[in-house]
């Protein structure tokens, strides 16, 4: 059975959310063609109960998804994705090799939607482009054979399809692996370099989210540890910093 036929592990629950580990490789809601498979059809059905969602992650992004557990909690929730009130942070693998240590990075292109659901950079002043923002931090790049790669700590500061994915592309620092995005579709095991763990899916995960509880008020804060294949990259690549 694939890890993502079962339930995930649940991070946080209370009367009125409940926040999952997502793996990577199932939708948050049913994809077209696909039947009922869902992320939110697993946990419906492990905690017998319906649930409300409030927002989604990529298919092959790994990490934190809510899900309201009532209609008041679905509403402020909602309410808060719209307006900006949701604190994201993403984890990042990326071909890149700006340094450590130079600041944050502030990338402001609008996106604009393209062919085959994919969003592109906006043209200066195209009709429909949509405002995006978001704020990237490298670590220090570590030479391999496809070049150098570094982690990017990534928040998004609107909430854009692809936008990290895009927005990474757009300064030529495209993920690992994606292949919609000038990443590649996949890394064998060694392709990086000897003893280089294999990489089928995006190398972004949804690391932490972070707002107050639609219920109390009081901050919270959700964190998803590193997948098992990113954590393994990870400590790859952490072994061969200079």
């Amino acid at each position: 059975m694939r890890e993502h036929d079962h339930a995930p592990p649940v991070l946080y629950e209370d009367e009125s959310v409940i926040a999952v580990d997502k793996p990577a490789g199932i939708p948050v809601i049913p994809a077209r063609n696909e039947g009922d498979r869902c992320l939110r059809a697993l946990v419906e059905a492990a905690r017998r109960e319906s649930l409300w969602v409030v927002h989604r992650i990529d298919r092959d992004t790994s990490g934190v998804v809510v899900f309201a557990r009532t209609r008041k909690a679905h509403r402020a929730l909602s309410m808060a994705f719209e307006a900006r009130k949701i604190e994201k942070r993403y984890v990042a693998f990326v071909r890149s090799d700006v340094r450590a240590g130079e600041g944050d990075r502030r990338i402001t292109t609008a996106l604009h939607e393209a062919r085959k659901g994919k969003m592109r950079p906006a043209l200066e002043g195209e009709r429909d482009s949509l405002a995006s923002e978001t704020v990237v931090t490298f670590a220090t790049p570590v030479k391999t054979t496809v070049g150098f790669v570094s982690r990017v700590d990534a928040r998004p500061l609107t909430g854009r399809q692809h936008q990290i994915r895009v927005h990474l592309r757009s300064i030529h620092t495209p993920l690992l692996v994606d292949g919609l995005y000038g990443g590649a579709t996949g890394r064998a095991e060694g392709a990086l370099g000897d003893g280089s763990p294999a990489l089928d899916r995006l190398t972004l995960h949804a690391a932490t989210l972070s707002f107050a509880h639609p219920t109390t008020h009081e901050r919270l804060v959700i964190e998803s540890p590193l997948a098992s294949d990113l954590a393994e990259l990870d400590r790859w690549l952490a072994a061969r910093q200079s």
